[in-house]
């Protein structure tokens, strides 16, 4: 990006953002394919997982502190995303897939990365060679794991949702959170289940290395709800419409930022540059809330009516501004509503204004899902599956990324409290609903691409 695009005025803003409202790189992930590290020999293939990883993300760490220091942005986390490891366990059927969780652990340990994204497998139209054995062994992975994320796409607009795979996925989530019980329940809160997965998501829990993706790539999240809340917060009589241009505008300056850093991250690195991702992302960090940014539009309390008409506002001004900044916008994209991770939805959900029901409607206008909600420990697997099936079907028809991260909180009961600390905050244990779907969700098979997908 051009220097002269930058005026004083910008560089004093920005340094604004940065030391008082929370404005920050939120990650830099390195995509890499491991296509490449195919081999029958599971033991060949992780170690040929090893070697790539540690040669392309050598210097990740090393590039995102040099950039941190040269510009004064924080770049919160780097993070390396990789081909879905289920094609690679494809090659060595009667093997173990956790040896490659133990492969990309070691890796991250080495490159002195946050976390590593793709031990995932795509069966939203069915189950292929290695999909099954490592979804079975997603639990395991994460158990043994502390740098590991996974996910799995059940479903897509153009294939329908895979509901042998929702049924499947709720005895996962429930059985990884039994074993991480010990530990807050860990397990389940790096596992995410999509409706059309981005395959250029640099964003964990879900990311991945799509196959149409080059060898190795660099994508860049940006994150800046306390900026968008700060802005909002000083107009309390502006008209909606004002409101909407007001966010693009702060939009755009944020893009512009992760263009910045993500053109100079490639530069250093030697590989191209794939996409910024805006996503209004949130921390339990006080004024980094987007709850809070509803709230500064109106709302007594995230919650309450009108919230899913302010969230929709918002997550359409985001991709606007962003759009407008740089040719480059992709992954997700808007408005992230995690409970765990954001102080004012954690203080909605504690006083019942905030609910799954709810959060479920405002997973319709927004960039991803129900995330980050603790749920009664004593849950039906079942019921994790009509949670999945539900958000599947808003995703399904409505054409967008939608994904759903539980976490069964064991030995806990409604009202009671999961504490993860660091980004993932805390979780109170919302309610869910006591009438049985198991027959339902027993039933497996298919629900069919609804009739707006058959565009050719």
């Amino acid at each position: 990006m051009n220097s002269t695009m930058f005026n004083a005025g910008d560089i004093l803003e920005t340094i604004r953002m940065i030391q008082d409202e929370c404005l920050d790189i939120r990650t830099t992930t390195m995509g890499i394919s491991l296509l490449d590290c195919i081999d029958p020999d599971i033991n060949k293939a992780c170690d040929k997982v090893y070697d790539k990883i540690t040669r392309k993300a050598e210097k990740l760490v090393e590039t995102g502190e040099k950039i941190e220091k040269e510009y004064g942005i924080p770049i919160i986390n780097k993070r390396i995303a990789v081909t879905p490891i289920a094609m690679l366990a494809a090659a060595c059927p009667k093997e173990n897939p956790v040896k490659f969780a133990k492969a990309l652990q070691r890796a991250a340990e080495t490159c002195g990365v946050n976390f590593v994204g793709g031990y995932s497998a795509l069966v939203h139209k069915g189950f292929s060679a290695g999909d099954l054995e490592l979804i079975r062994s997603i639990p395991e992975a994460l158990d043994v794991t502390t740098r590991l994320c996974s996910s799995v796409n059940v479903g897509s607009t153009r294939s329908g949702i895979n509901m042998d795979a929702v049924r499947i996925m709720g005895d996962i989530v429930l059985e990884s959170a039994k074993l991480t019980a010990d530990r807050q329940c860990v397990g389940p809160s790096k596992l995410v289940i999509f409706c059309n997965a981005p395959e250029d998501n640099p964003f964990m829990a879900g990311a991945f290395h799509g196959v149409g993706e080059p060898d190795c790539v660099i994508n860049v999240g940006v994150s800046g709800p306390g900026v968008v809340r700060s802005t909002v917060s000083k107009y309390p009589d502006a008209s909606i419409d004002q409101i909407a241009d007001i966010i693009k505008k702060t939009a755009f300056k944020i893009t512009r930022m992760g263009q910045l850093v993500g053109a100079k991250a490639s530069q250093m690195l030697g590989v191209p540059f794939g996409i910024v991702d805006l996503s209004l992302a949130p921390t339990p960090a006080v004024g980094d809330s987007v709850a809070h940014i509803l709230e500064a539009m109106g709302l007594e309390t995230c919650g309450t009516h009108g919230t899913t008409a302010a969230l929709a506002l918002l997550n359409d001004a985001v991709k606007k501004g962003g759009v407008m900044a740089s040719s480059n916008v992709g992954g997700l994209s808007g408005a992230f509503i995690p409970v765990s991770e954001d102080a004012g939805m954690i203080d909605a959900a504690v006083d019942g204004t905030l609910t799954l029901t709810k959060l479920e409607a405002m997973t319709s206008v927004c960039s991803v899902g129900l995330d980050m909600i603790a749920v009664p420990g004593d849950i039906e697997a079942s019921t994790i599956s009509a949670i999945i099936a539900d958000e599947m079907a808003i995703g399904m028809v409505n054409n967008k990324t939608t994904a759903v991260r539980l976490i069964p909180a064991i030995g806990l009961k409604e009202g009671d409290m999961l504490e993860f600390g660091g980004l993932f905050g805390s979780a109170p244990v919302m309610p869910v609903k006591r009438k049985s779907a198991a027959k339902f969700i027993a039933r497996g098979g298919r629900i069919p691409a609804p009739m707006h997908s058959i565009k050719n």
